[in-house]
């Protein structure tokens, strides 16, 4: 048994008593490779991961392998998901060395930490162009003893690559409706018209992509989008919830894994879609996407487990696929592998609910435990707003609880087992200041308006760039890496950019506060120049774009989430207005007002200048510009 056995991670655990003498990610490694003069081998992967469990197999359990690594290398061993900065920047080296990148990643550093070689996944024999890892592994530690200075200079180099790719200025260019209009062209050019979302296989949920397409009312695009994701395969018609992407461009057969993130992100995207449309089934998909979190994701007493595994028992799609005879409606099956198939089509609630009944007596895949904060964050977000449109109170008993645990204390990356790991990172900040925003139109409770806009505050104080603008990854007082990252790409999950860019502005339009707004604009000038090029990459930016561009609308409610004319200016979907429920005098958009004659009243607002006050709800629905209807 190594050195990681003393870890947290799922990840990490399961490589604990491989004959490899792996490190954790720390200054005991990078001492010893200075003692040892050895390069690092570092090895990035997470616990759902398909191929890092092959590599694994292949490489860190095979005797001769291990040996190899021990002999030559200090290795270490990171769950990507545990330390985002980490694999990050490192991340960016093996893509400006490779031009891909992947996990698992196999990153060769210098003991100082600065990567000279890397790659993704290497074969236990050589195939498709790569080298064996054995071959791999005396090839590069012959190279660190032989040719130092060649290695010390590509070492130079990459660095100096991944540290100018974090050194943009930003853009004086205006902030218009033109760029939101270029992007939606650029996406529209690259739209499949027949299954929906963007480019070809393999294909991946495009969330924010969408929630951006909603905003701009680009309901052709999206209606295909949902639809075609909806239709089963990588959607998982019996147990509720989307496996992370397909392999084919009709959403089809999906890599079996599942996210938390992807589920926490798309739910609303389908009760967004629903309140547009109408359509019942987007609601269906969102009910049973939130049920599925809640159902298998949920740890009591802790949050929502990260992720599930693609296999069962080393077999892909084992738990989620059937075979003839097993019960599934013969005429919805879709061949797969080993004579299994996919469910695809419409299922009766009778029929779903028996087929779940027999899927939950076969083997299950694993589930990594370990809750992560920013993916949680998203997580209080959906149940919030899915609790209040589907009108579910068991679902914000959830978000509530939820919302306790995460503001229990300083925010940290993760927690399993009442241990937790490093200091939060700008996402864990940006997602849970989201998610509590949320919880409080959902419940009214001015707490986590106030935890809100507490936690955002501190996201600036902690991550922000003074100088070019927008914020970094890692807290100005965290551990010093090669370099300081910002995080900018909103794929798969919204960067921490993007993210708190959004909050900052609708806490901004609540308070008043153009501090908190030119912070905002901060990240959006960094990003200009590329919303054009890559809007598919940059989705919740472009929605955050699109809220500030809007004409501004603050509802101010003195009111309970559950009277009458609380319900009627909440009803449907207005993604450019805010809210806030009082009384509450500390707060600027509630400061002054009151019930009028001890009646639940609405105010609203554009920059604080008001209407009249509405005690009627039927005034409201007279009056459209006055719901939350678009």
């Amino acid at each position: 048994m190594n050195r990681l056995a003393q870890e947290t991670s799922p990840y990490l655990l399961q490589h604990a008593d491989n004959p490899v003498d792996w490190f954790p990610w720390g200054p005991e490694a990078r001492a010893r490779a200075r003692e040892e003069d050895k390069p690092i081998l570092l090895s990035v992967g997470y616990s759902a991961c398909h191929w890092c469990h092959v590599m694994e197999h292949e490489s860190f359990e095979h005797a001769e392998t291990a040996r190899l690594m021990n002999e030559r290398f200090v290795n270490v061993k990171v769950d990507r998901e545990e330390r985002p900065d980490v694999d990050a920047v490192y991340m960016d080296a093996v893509v400006a060395l490779s031009g891909h990148g992947g996990w698992p990643m196999t990153v060769f550093l210098t003991p100082e930490g600065e990567p000279f070689f890397g790659g993704t996944y290497y074969p236990p024999e050589p195939r498709h162009g790569l080298p064996s890892f054995r071959q791999l592994l005396v090839a590069v530690s012959d190279a660190y003893r032989g040719r130092r200075d060649d290695v010390r200079r590509q070492a130079q180099a990459l660095v100096e690559a991944v540290r100018e790719q974090n050194e943009q200025r930003p853009s004086s260019e205006p902030l218009t409706d033109a760029v939101l209009e270029a992007a939606v062209r650029g996406l529209q050019s690259q739209f499949d018209p027949e299954w929906g979302g963007f480019g070809r296989a393999p294909k991946f949920p495009p969330a924010s992509a969408l929630e951006f397409l909603l905003r701009r009312s680009e309901l052709d695009l999206v209606t295909k989008t949902l639809d075609g994701m909806a239709l089963g395969g990588m959607y998982d018609l019996v147990g509720g919830g989307f496996h992370r992407y397909s392999v084919d461009e009709r959403w089809l057969v999906p890599h079996f894994e599942k996210m938390l993130y992807d589920n926490a992100l798309l739910a609303p995207v389908y009760l967004h879609g629903w309140a547009r449309t109408g359509d019942e089934g987007y609601r269906a998909v969102a009910a049973r996407t939130v049920e599925y979190m809640v159902r298998e994701l949920w740890i009591e007493g802790e949050g929502f487990a990260s992720s599930q595994d693609a296999d069962t028992d080393g077999v892909e799609g084992t738990t989620y696929t059937w075979a003839s005879g097993e019960g599934a409606p013969e005429a919805l099956l879709e061949p797969f592998e080993h004579g299994r198939s996919i469910l695809r089509g419409e299922l009766d609630e009778e029929t779903r609910a028996r087929l779940l009944a027999i899927r939950e007596q076969r083997p299950q895949p694993a589930r990594d435990d370990k809750v992560i904060t920013s993916w949680n964050g998203l997580a209080l977000a959906a149940l919030a707003e899915a609790g209040r449109m589907l009108e579910r109170p068991d679902l914000l008993a959830v978000a509530t609880q939820l919302a306790e645990l995460l503001t229990d204390g300083e925010l940290v990356r993760s927690r399993r087992a009442g241990k937790t790991s490093v200091p939060g990172f700008l996402d864990d900040y940006a997602n849970v200041a989201h998610g509590l925003y949320e919880l409080h139109v959902a419940t009214g409770d001015r707490r986590w308006l106030h935890e809100s806009r507490r936690i955002a505050l501190l996201a600036i104080e902690r991550f922000a760039d003074d100088e070019r603008g927008g914020f970094f990854m890692s807290a100005s007082d965290a551990e010093t890496l090669v370099t300081r990252r910002k995080d900018l790409d909103d794929h798969p999950t919204p960067s921490g950019n993007s993210m708190l860019a959004f909050v900052l502005l609708r806490l901004a339009r609540v308070w008043g506060d153009e501090e908190l707004q030119r912070a905002a604009i901060g990240v959006f000038r960094l990003l200009l120049p590329m919303l054009a090029r890559a809007p598919s990459a940059f989705g919740w930016t472009l929605a955050a774009l699109d809220f500030h561009l809007s004409p501004p609308r603050e509802l101010a409610l003195l009111a309970e989430p559950g009277d009458e004319i609380a319900r009627v200016a909440l009803a449907g979907w207005d993604p450019h207005a805010v809210v806030a429920f009082g009384p509450d005098e500390e707060v600027p958009l509630l400061a002054g007002k009151a019930r009028v004659d001890g009646r639940p009243t609405l105010y609203e607002c554009e920059r604080f200048a008001c209407r009249a006050p509405v005690t009627d709800a039927d005034a409201i629905l007279t009056n459209p510009s006055s719901t939350m209807r678009a």
